[in-house]
């Protein structure tokens, strides 16, 4: 069984719903990353999302294309990306952690020879915003010969065939984008979310997961009444690129991303567990 199989059905035998964060490897300093890692679990993190920096991230708001901007800076690529998934498993061994990217980092390193390189690495899935499930057949094929686990983003405007047709290809677990947008923008009208989802899981036995703008531990506590995981990203961006703004480096620019993933923690185990 995959760590995140292991993880979520831990969380369903606990009646919890999960927390997904997001974060950009290499912001604000690729040095920071790996403790941000380990932060972010210690917090309350279930499931760790770490973005592959891309010089044009087409699905994301403008707080994770900064994130990506300065990472790229401080010359992050997929190969250091791997590297310090490599380093958190020196010590972390039990928790799910995917990689969130567009598929020209994967294409020019190969979709074999990534897919090998992450699952030794310790990866356990993969989301590439920028690529359908219905094509590059290869690269899942590449993941699931690595192990790795394929995850989708599905929209609010799939229809009832192609959610079906992504759920069946999925692993690990669906990703339901709350929002028609990018990543951190609009407001998120959770009646329409929930009654998605639900009719989503019709269709699939896959924990959903729900993410793009949802930002306040209130909103993560109402969707952790109908979904299986809450994502976050922006929201906890946000935290560390206003410590950048305010001079604070080294450790100490953690402490914001940090005490928001408590928070939005303890507003998920407020909500209680219906799964």
């Amino acid at each position: 069984m995959s760590r995140l199989a292991e993880r979520f059905a831990a969380l369903r035998q606990a009646q919890r719903a999960g927390l997904v964060i997001f974060v950009t490897a290499g912001d604000p300093h690729p040095d920071l990353t790996v403790d941000l890692l380990h932060a972010l679990v210690a917090a309350g993190a279930d499931v760790l999302e770490l973005g592959v920096p891309f010089s044009d991230p087409m699905a994301d708001g403008p707080v994770i294309q900064r994130a990506s901007e300065r990472a790229l800076a401080h010359g992050m690529d997929l190969r250091r990306v791997l590297d310090m998934v490599q380093t958190f498993r020196q010590t972390d061994r039990t928790t799910p952690l995917v990689l969130m990217g567009y598929l020209n980092p994967i294409e020019q390193m190969g979709v074999a020879r990534f897919a090998a390189a992450a699952a030794t690495a310790g990866v356990d899935g993969v989301l590439t915003v920028d690529l359908p499930f219905d094509e590059e057949p290869e690269h899942a094929a590449a993941l699931k010969a690595a192990g790795l686990d394929s995850i989708f983003l599905l929209a609010p405007t799939s229809g009832p065939e192609r959610a079906q047709a992504v759920a069946a290809q999925a692993s690990g677990f669906l990703y339901y984008v709350s929002v028609r947008g990018v990543t951190g923008a609009g407001q998120v009208d959770l009646a329409d979310v929930q009654a998605h989802v639900e009719a989503l899981k019709a269709h699939t036995t896959l924990p959903i997961g729900v993410g793009f703008g949802v930002r306040t531990p209130q909103a993560a506590a109402r969707i952790a009444g109908f979904a299986d995981a809450v994502v976050v990203g922006s929201a906890v961006i946000e935290q560390l690129e206003a410590a950048a703004a305010a001079g604070i480096t080294g450790p100490a620019a953690l402490s914001g991303a940090v005490e928001q993933v408590r928070a939005l923690r303890a507003g998920i185990d407020a909500a209680g567990g219906t799964r």
